[in-house]
Formats: C-alpha cells, structure tokens, sequence
C-alpha cells in the first residue's frame, strides 16, 4: 500500500467538510464525509470490530480454559507436570474486556500509518489524544480502594443500614442508592470503585442468584452515570459541556440532580420488590464479616491494626487533592507519589497497594478514547440532526457504543444548539450510561472489581438486561418530570 502524505491536521476538524450534495439527508451528508476522507470508514470499521470483541470476550475466556484443560490432560498422559499452555494464555489474554480496545488500537495504529504515515500516526497517539482521564481514573481508582477508605465508607454505610436491621437487603439499598451520589463529590469513578468494593464484601459474596447480581450490576452502573449530575465539575459527562453550555452546579441541581436522585430511588425500590423474597433469604446465609479485612489484603508481614482518624483523614486529603486537580496529570499523578510514600510508612493501616485493576482499567480508557477520537464525523451529524425527543433517544443509544463524556463533547462542536436540546443530549448520555461496559468511564472499575461473581466474565447481554429496567426508569424521569 502506498503510503499519502502526512495529513495536515488528522483528524479531520469537523468544520472543514465540504457540503453534501443534499445537506437535508443524514446519509447524504455521512456519504460525502467518507468521500472527502476515506480513512473514516476504515477507523470506524476498526472500532466496531473493537466493540464486537468486547461481546466475544467471554467466548475466549471459556475456550482459554478449554485449551488449558487439554493441555493438562495430555501432559498427565505423558507423565508429565501440567504447565501453562501458550496458546491458552494468549487466548485469556485476548479474553480480558480491559485490553481490547488497546489491543484493537494497534491496528488502528498499523492503519493510519499506512495510510498517511508514521508522523501522523505518532502525532496523533502522542499529540492529539488526550489520556488525561485514563490517568486520572487509574489514580482515583488506587486512592479509592485503599483500606482506610473502604473502612471509613464501610463505616458510614453500617449507620445507614443498620437503621434498616443490617440485613443484606438493608445493605444492598444503602450502598444502591446513597453511594452513587458520591459521585457528584469524589467524582464517578471513586464512587464505583467504593460501591464496587462494598457490594462484594457485603452482598455478592452471599451467593445471589445469576439474575439479581446482573440486577445489581445494572442499577450500580445505571445509578453511577446519572448520581454523579448533582455538580458541575464531578461527572466527565457534564466536565465536557459545563464551561461550553455555561452550566454550574446550581444549574445540574435545579435540570438533573432532584430528577437522578428520584431515578436511583425508584430504581433501587422497583428491583428491591421483584428480589424481595431472594433478599430475604439471603439474610440467612454465612456472613461476610463486617469491617474486617482478608489476610490476603494485609501487607505482607503486618497484622493490620485498627485505622486511626488521622489516617483516614489524610488519605481523604489525598483523595481531595486528586479530584481539585484532576485536569492536571503532573500535579495529581505526582500527588500519588506522594501518597505511595505516605502508605509505605504506614503499613500496619494499610492493605498491599492494588495497582493491577486500576492500571487495567486506565488501558481500556485509553483505548477508547484513542479509536473515540475518530468517531466525530459521524456522531455530530446524527447529534446535529435530531430534534429534542429523537435527540434524548439517540444520545441515549450512542453512548451505549462510544463513552459518553465523548458524545456530548460532540454536542459542544454542534452550531446553534437550543437549550432543550443540550438538556436532551446530556440526559440521554447520562442515563444510556450504564447499558455497556464502554458506555460510561467509571463502569471498566465495576466490572474489573466485581468480576469474580461472575464466573470470570461479565455477560455483555446479561449487563444489558439488569440496566435496561433501571435506563427506562431514568429515561421517564428525566423526560417526564
């Protein structure tokens, strides 16, 4: 393949397209983007390969362990000791949800170099890209799932579901509905980590059924999305609009928040009633332990000793820090630094620093933002075209296959927007955010924490079922009320 000369500006600003022959028709206009730049179609190829194998990803994990079985079987026959297969970890490495967009970003890669050169293809995955809120999650994240933290959430969610008897049901509303308003304050991602650590130690560790767990799921991712609206500088859905739109809090209040907190709560209720029985009877089973830690989350050598206010209180200031600084990788990732420091003189409060799940969610995000930069030239038409209601529905329905701060930063490069329509366009991003593990940034942290449960592997279609209750309800309170 010849290779063309560097584009000027790649992507392609949305500006500078010449008009479709019909301007009236989506299609028309779609037609004549992919005729003035070819490589959109190729890029978006790309990225909806990247999307199915995220709902394939379970089918490599079950047949890594296929290969893996087989291996063992034929080493034993031969007298010999079970090692691990190549082909079998390679095929769970392909399997894990949290590496195929990275991977698929190598093809892309391949791709634009090919077709416009290694300076265009470097300029853009070192230049153009910004991976500020990969970074920002994989730090949040760590922060977040540190021992006092947890302890300290844990703590204040013991209060409110006590109040309830402390029953498992009484546990699950608690953590349901109150931790994903955090995210209006500690931001998203720090709140479903939160919530994600507590429902494993307080709920899914009882064993529910397969479909009160994709329940849970989906009310948590659902409920995260739009709990995290109650402020302006929180969600990175509402981050993208609120300096172009000229939203402040009072703003998120008074359009979102009173209508998120009715969504979670009805929510919460309405799928409370359907398992009530199975909740109930949870009450039963063994119970987890209240605030104390696994062995295994000690660090080594060290008993974990009782967390002392002062060292809640720092790692909270920590968390603060991060969330005041979050456009500014160098300040909070050198934070962190810090904050690594602070842990290693502390270790009898502490449990061993997890940094695997949260670098691996930091590579998903980064991924996505790397094939979600190449979208706009078919997102902003289908955006630019809808009026109100149709606009709320696809908003709605694109997130569930691009990120949703993606899509309605999209909705600030759309001329002449009207303000119900940008109230349309946030809603619907905000309420299709739990419907996909890509449809939202904080839902990768979800499922990586809470995977286990699921046998390795979370179903994209069992997801989509447990969401599709709790998005409905959303979508009629936003729209309705």
């Amino acid at each position: 393949m010849s290779i063309a000369p560097a584009s000027a500006s790649f992507p392609r600003p949305l500006d500078s397209y010449p008009p479709a022959a019909d301007p009236s028709s989506l299609l028309s206009t779609l037609a004549s983007r992919v005729e003035a730049e070819p490589f959109n179609a190729v890029a978006t190829a790309i990225f909806l390969l990247a999307i199915v194998h995220t709902f394939a990803a379970g089918r490599f994990t079950r047949l890594s362990h296929q290969v893996q079985h087989r291996h063992d079987e034929r080493a034993r026959a031969r007298g010999e000791q079970p090692r691990p297969s190549v082909l079998a970890e390679l095929l769970h490495f392909v399997g894990e949800v949290e590496v195929v967009f990275g991977l698929w970003a190598v093809v892309l890669f391949a791709a634009i170099t090919l077709s416009m050169g290694w300076d265009t293809a470097k300029d853009y995955f070192n230049g153009t890209v910004n991976y500020t809120e990969p970074l920002f999650v994989v730090v949040i994240m760590a922060l977040a799932s540190t021992r006092p933290v947890v302890v300290f959430a844990e703590g204040a969610l013991r209060r409110v579901a006590n109040a309830g008897g402390g029953t498992p049901a009484a546990w699950w509303v608690s953590i349901l509905t109150i931790g994903p308003l955090l995210g209006s304050f500690i931001t998203e991602p720090a709140a479903m980590t939160i919530c994600a650590l507590l429902l494993g130690r307080q709920f899914f560790n009882r064993g529910p059924s397969a479909a009160l767990k994709y329940a849970t799921l989906g009310i948590l991712f659902v409920s995260v999305s739009i709990g995290g609206t109650l402020t302006h500088f929180a969600a990175p859905p509402v981050l993208m609009v609120a300096r172009a739109f000229d939203w402040d809090t009072p703003y998120m209040l008074l359009h979102f928040g009173w209508r998120a907190g009715i969504a979670i709560a009805a929510s919460t209720l309405a799928c409370c009633l359907t398992f009530r029985k199975e909740l109930a009877r949870l009450a039963s089973s063994p119970s987890p332990g209240q605030a104390e830690e696994r062995e295994d989350q000690a660090t080594p050598g060290e008993t974990p000793l009782p967390v002392p206010a002062w060292v809640t209180i720092v790692h909270l200031a920590f968390i603060g820090w991060t969330v005041l600084t979050a456009h500014y990788p160098a300040l909070f990732i050198g934070g962190f630094l810090f904050f690594v420091g602070f842990a290693l003189a502390t270790p009898m409060y502490q449990q061993q620093l997890e940094l695997r799940t949260p670098l691996l969610v930091g590579f998903f995000l980064g991924g996505l933002v790397i094939h979600g930069g190449l979208q706009g030239w078919w997102i902003a038409p289908v955006l630019g075209s809808l009026t109100a209601l149709p606009l709320f529905a696809g908003s709605m329905v694109l997130t569930a296959f691009n990120d949703n701060a993606l899509i309605t930063y999209l909705a600030t490069l759309v001329p002449n927007l009207g303000e119900d329509l940008k109230l349309a366009i946030v809603q619907g991003a905000v309420t299709g955010g739990g419907l996909t593990v890509i449809a939202n940034a904080p839902n990768p942290a979800g499922q990586a924490l809470l995977r286990r449960f699921f046998g390795g592997a979370v179903s994209p279609l069992g997801l989509l079922a447990g969401a599709l209750g709790p998005t409905l309800i959303a979508a009629a309170v936003f729209r309705l009320f």
